[in-house]
């Protein structure tokens, strides 16, 4: 178990972990969050391991799901009582991030190679 390195270095109320080996890609697959005390699991996360579709179904959240999740709620800040700048400089970049991942899905399907582990 490895304890992620966060940016946000101060007031943490969680802290997260990778709970698996990285595979052949690089990337891990499995992390718990933890309160900050780590007594208490405030959640897991499940990421897709292996290409998007193809004949197997998915078995895990992708990186644009969670974004998606994220994008959401700043939404959801900047429209109730307490707006900042900094939420909505936080909703521009996730929504950038996301156009981006959309791209990269986008150039693979074009090509021909979504849903399959080629480069």
């Amino acid at each position: 178990m490895r304890k992620l390195k966060t940016i946000q270095d101060k007031y943490l109320l969680n802290h997260a972990y990778a709970t698996d080996t990285p595979d052949k890609s690089g990337a891990n697959h499995f992390y718990t969050v933890m309160d900050a005390d780590d007594n208490l699991i405030m959640g897991y996360i499940r990421f897709q391991q292996g290409a998007r579709g193809g004949l197997v179904p998915p078995n895990g959240l992708r990186d644009d799901d969670l974004l998606e999740i994220v994008r959401d709620r700043l939404k959801g800040f900047q429209n109730g009582p307490f707006p900042c700048e900094e939420n909505a400089k936080a909703l521009a970049c996730v929504e950038e991030a996301l156009t981006h991942l959309k791209k990269r899905t986008d150039d693979r399907a074009a090509r021909g190679v979504l849903g399959h582990e080629v480069k």
